[in-house]
């Protein structure tokens, strides 16, 4: 199994796949492809016939590309990580609010791109402000559905969190108020050892991609 991805320091839809994998204790190969310095994933996406795109999941002659296509794709090749919630209700909440986080909050993701290196406050704009009330609304679902202990958003660690991840770093990054929810949910997840593996392996990296480490100079 073989994961490409990009940037640690700022590649949201890399850290997801990536995550789960790591706290399922799944083992891979990863390789990191970095786009805004050369051609690599061009070539990689050509080679394969895919769009130049990262995370890609290469496993028994398949190319899995796509974060959520991945992480559904692992639930179904590993069912005994219950990858989502045994509880119907639950469950279905949970794949709602994942394919929500995959298309939506288009302002947050815009307007903060992830940089887990970063910290510089900003006042959201009114469109992000509205992603982050969203959110807070999310999070409150999640708590009333929910009928299992857990510091997480379905109780055990799943792919809803794996996808709103990304979500932790732009709310510390930019000084973001979103729920004392979400604050307690974020420092669990920040304090998992893969998360905190992922920060160190983005420390080391050189590379830096200017147009987001100048958000908001």
């Amino acid at each position: 199994m073989h994961l490409y991805i990009t940037y640690k320091r700022y590649s949201s839809w890399s850290l997801r796949p990536w995550l789960a994998m790591r706290v399922a204790g799944i083992p891979f190969q990863e390789t990191i492809l970095p786009f805004a310095h050369g051609d690599s994933l061009r070539q990689f996406a050509e080679q394969h016939r895919i769009p130049a795109t990262v995370p890609v999941l290469e496993h028994r002659g398949r190319m899995i590309w796509d974060s959520l296509a991945i992480l559904e794709y692992l639930a179904e090749a590993y069912p005994e990580k219950q990858f989502w919630p045994q509880d119907p209700s639950l469950k279905a909440f949970a794949r709602c609010a994942s394919a929500e986080m995959h298309s939506g909050f288009v302002a947050l993701r815009s307007e903060h791109p992830m940089n887990c290196h970063r910290i510089h406050p900003m006042t959201p704009s009114p469109a992000v402000q509205a992603d982050l009330n969203r959110l807070a609304v999310l999070w409150q679902q999640f708590a009333s559905v929910r009928h299992t202990d857990g510091e997480f958003l379905c109780g055990e660690f799943s792919i809803a969190d794996a996808m709103f991840a990304p979500v932790a770093w732009r709310a510390i990054g930019y000084g973001l108020t979103i729920s004392d929810e979400f604050d307690r949910w974020s420092k669990a997840l920040i304090a998992l050892p893969a998360m905190q593996e992922w920060v160190e392996d983005g420390k080391a990296e050189s590379w830096r991609v200017e147009a987001t480490e100048s958000i908001g100079m």
